[in-house]
Formats: structure tokens, C-alpha cells, sequence
């Protein structure tokens, strides 16, 4: 995935876009379920865009939480944020082949970009800010928190990425060796019908040992009924 060439970029964008986009977007959206936003973020936009709220880390557009939080420190509220975001998802910048300064046109609309905005318009930028609890325990909290559902479906985690592998439909019978290797080295070996180089290779310094422990042990209980295979080969 390729990095944000500019990091300032993103600010300057947002303090040109502001006055414009303030005024259309009045009090906010009165209509929008930031709840349903968070979803449909993931689902869209989080493939490209790192939010911490939303637990995505990509890095093939802007950072969401740089782009926006100097202006929450400066004082502007979420409406603010609102408006710059419906600007830029209804009229993107000249799409070209660099995606980290160019955004396809009509990645959500209507109510769904309505959702979006008021979803990103709450969160992005603040402080501390941390994907919610979930169910599963430790392990789900990890794959949670890193945005592991953004590019990959698991049931167990309710998620329905399609960027990477179904690790409902890969990961069973595969030992714990193997599952921990797709995370730290996902070049290693690369599921069949998938390009090399789309998931991030830094989860081994991202992640404590003990966080990738309980990944590891998330995803093999999740996809192999009782404890998984316990095969090394």
C-alpha cells in the first residue's frame, strides 16, 4: 500500500474545504445513524483510510485522525468535519493513478454518505478515541482493533471483508505456525487468486507478543470448531 507522499496535504485540503463546506452543512445532519456510518466505513472507505475509531490502519489514502484532529484541537466541531467530508466524497479531487492523492468518485451516497459523514464527523480527530468492546474475548479485540474485518470475513467476528482471503473458508486445518506466519509475513505465501503486497507487514511490531498470541489463538478456535488442528506441517 503506498504511503501519503505529503502528510500536510490532508490539513491543507481541510482548511480550504472548511469554509466551503461549513455553511452547506448548517447545524449537521439531523437524519444520520453514525452508528450505521461506523459499518459502512469499515466496509468502504476503511480499505483506505486509517481511523481509530474504526479500528482501520490502511494507508493508501490520508489518515483521517491526522487529517482532522488539528483542526478539533483548533477549536472546529464535528459539523465542521461533517461538511469537509461529504465535500470530498461528492466532489473527489481529478482521479488519477496515484491513490494516495485521488479518491473514486461516489463511494457512498445518499443516506449512506449522510451516515458516513456523521459517523466520521464524530470521531475523527478526537483524542483516545478506540474501537468499542466486542465479544470473543482478547483475541477478538485484537483482530477489532486492527481492522481485520475491513479486508477479511470471519463469522466469528461478524465480518465481511472481501479485499483478503474468507479465513472461515482458509484458515481451517491450518496449525497455529501457519496462521502466525499470515500475519507477521503475508507475502510468504499468498492465497490463490489474491495479489501480494495488499495486507500491511508490520503487525509484528505493531502487535505485542501477547496480542499476537491471542490473535493467533482467536483465529484458529474461531475457524476449526474445537481448538484446531494442532499440525505443524
Amino acid at each position: 500500500m503506498s504511503k501519503l507522499a505529503n502528510p500536510i496535504r490532508p490539513l491543507l485540503v481541510l482548511a480550504a474545504l472548511a469554509a466551503v463546506a461549513l455553511p452547506a452543512s448548517g447545524c449537521g445532519t439531523t437524519t444520520a445513524d453514525p452508528n450505521r456510518g461506523r459499518i459502512l466505513f469499515v466496509e468502504k472507505c476503511g480499505v483506505c483510510h486509517t481511523l481509530a475509531q474504526a479500528g482501520t490502519t490502511a494507508q493508501v489514502g490520508p489518515n483521517l485522525d491526522d487529517a482532522f484532529g488539528a483542526a478539533r484541537a483548533a477549536g472546529e466541531g464535528g459539523d465542521t468535519v461533517e461538511g469537509v467530508v461529504k465535500a470530498q466524497v461528492e466532489y473527489p479531487r481529478p482521479s488519477n493513478s496515484n491513490p494516495a492523492v485521488s479518491m473514486p468518485a461516489d463511494v457512498v451516497t445518499g443516506q449512506d454518505l449522510d451516515d458516513v459523514a456523521a459517523y466520521v464527523g464524530e470521531w475523527a480527530g478526537v483524542p483516545g478515541a478506540a474501537p468499542p468492546k466486542v465479544p470473543g474475548g482478547p483475541g477478538a479485540q485484537v483482530f477489532a482493533n486492527n481492522g481485520c474485518g475491513t479486508c477479511h470475513t470471519l463469522a466469528a467476528a461478524k465480518a465481511g471483508g472481501v479485499t483478503g482471503p474468507n479465513l472461515d473458508e482458509v484458515l481451517p486445518g491450518q496449525a497455529e505456525a501457519m496462521i502466525h506466519e499470515s500475519i507477521v509475513d503475508p507475502n510468504a505465501k499468498i492465497a490463490t487468486g489474491y495479489p501480494p503486497n495488499v495486507m500491511p507487514e508490520n503487525f509484528e511490531q505493531k502487535l505485542s507478543s501477547k496480542e499476537l498470541e491471542d490473535l493467533v489463538k482467536y483465529l484458529l478456535e474461531s475457524t476449526s470448531g474445537k481448538g484446531g488442528s494442532k499440525k505443524s506441517g
